[in-house]
């Protein structure tokens, strides 16, 4: 005779779902956090920023007319976040601006975990559009260390004003 299987008790196979689920979520919620928390970033090549820039109508120059990474005269976006990419992106088509990228992930930058080596920084030449959209779209901040006026947008982004140009800190893509 075979011995009656018996069923596990219900707070035991509750338990073991339970289990279960909480492996599988888990994970993700060590992901969540707030816009200064560092997460692992998709990093794009110099060829696909620029095809990304092109296709949104934003230009890019370099004092060096040149884009090697490890020459400070140059500007490149060899290994540039993909969100900091989109973000350009998003400013481009939210603020209908003319938008020209002169500083990108080259050497010659400020160091740091947000940094334009890291690919979360571009910089932009400034002009009249550019500028009104920001403090007209983006809350004032208050100034950086260095004195720079700083606005924030809405997704958490830093825009601050270096006097000839943008600097801005990508913690996203800004809403793409």
């Amino acid at each position: 005779m075979v011995p009656a299987k018996t069923a596990r008790p219900l707070h035991l196979r509750l338990r073991s779902v339970l289990t279960v689920l909480a492996l599988l979520v888990a994970p993700g919620v060590a992901v969540l956090g707030t816009a200064t928390d560092a997460f692992a970033v998709t990093k794009i090549s110099h060829a696909t920023a620029t095809s990304m820039f092109r296709s949104s109508g934003i230009t890019w120059s370099s004092s060096g007319n040149c884009s090697d990474r490890n020459n400070s005269t140059c500007t490149s976006f060899e290994q540039l976040n993909l969100a900091t990419a989109q973000g350009a992106q998003t400013l481009k088509s939210a603020s209908g601006c003319a938008l020209n990228i002169t500083g990108g992930t080259e050497t010659g930058h400020a160091s740091g975990t947000y940094s334009h080596w890291n690919g979360y920084k571009l910089d932009y030449g400034k002009n009249t559009c550019v500028t009104n959209y920001i403090k007209n779209t983006f809350s004032y901040i208050g100034l950086r260390g260095d004195g720079a006026p700083q606005y924030q947008s809405g997704a958490g982004n830093i825009y601050a004003d270096e006097g000839n140009h943008w600097d801005v800190l990508y913690y996203n893509c800004g809403g793409c």
